[in-house]
């Protein structure tokens, strides 16, 4: 694999985390707040494949979320491994089961929690990136 591949992989994972910054930033109602959710939904696919290919880049095989967040984190290329996995968990409710109560709190944590961690990851990532 060839660092142009990662560099890529890296730069659609911190646009997709800038448009779920601005969508967070201006919600208003229910539908902003669902688009807010949809966007995290794509920006933690590619936070987990982002990881997946950096993984392999190195060396280390990976297949699934789980697997790649925690080789991740225990190759030190993701910070916050429990937030990580909560995030993946939150993302599979937002994607299988839908209910206002429950799309209203998981919205808090993406605001509130997973937008910092998300952006820490990001910068992480980026330290550690040739040619990044």
């Amino acid at each position: 694999m060839k660092t142009k591949t990662l560099i890529y992989a890296l730069n659609k994972f911190e646009k997709a985390f800038t448009r779920l910054e601005a969508a967070v930033e201006k919600v208003v109602d229910d539908l902003d707040r669902d688009g807010a959710i949809q966007r995290f939904e794509f920006t933690f696919e590619l936070l987990w494949k982002t990881a997946k290919i950096f993984l392999e880049y190195e060396g280390f095989r990976c297949v699934s979320p789980r697997s790649c967040i925690k080789e991740g984190v225990r190759r030190g290329l993701l910070l916050e491994g429990e937030v990580l996995l909560d995030m993946m968990e939150d993302r599979n409710k937002t994607t299988h089961i839908y209910d206002e109560h429950t799309a209203e709190e998981i919205f808090e944590r993406i605001k509130n929690e997973y937008v910092p961690v998300i952006a820490s990851n990001i910068k992480k990532i980026r330290e550690l990136c040739p040619g990044g």
